[in-house]
């Protein structure tokens, strides 16, 4: 059966420095702006120009859902370290 086929996509990395300005500017909610709203201005533009065909955009949509789930296991990891430093 598949699975283990998946290769890191750059793009997807969660960034901290997001470009407020241009969040605002494509109208993202403030719920969205964290570190991975770069993506869903590119997602969204590509929902638009396609009128929200749910066919389209897949590419955009995977980049920006792989980068939810590389910004979840950033909080795990960080979680994880802070157990272990309060535990010392």
């Amino acid at each position: 059966m598949g699975g283990g086929h998946h290769h890191h996509n750059p793009e997807a990395d969660p960034k901290d420095d997001q470009d407020l300005a241009a969040l605002q500017a494509a109208r993202i909610p403030l719920a969205f702006r964290d570190t991975c709203g770069h993506l869903l201005v590119k997602l969204n533009k590509c929902r638009r120009e396609t009128f929200f065909s749910p066919n389209s955009c897949g590419h955009e949509r995977h980049t920006y859902e792989e980068c939810g789930y590389y910004s979840y296991l950033q909080r795990v990891e960080a979680k994880k370290q802070e157990a272990k430093a309060s535990d010392n």
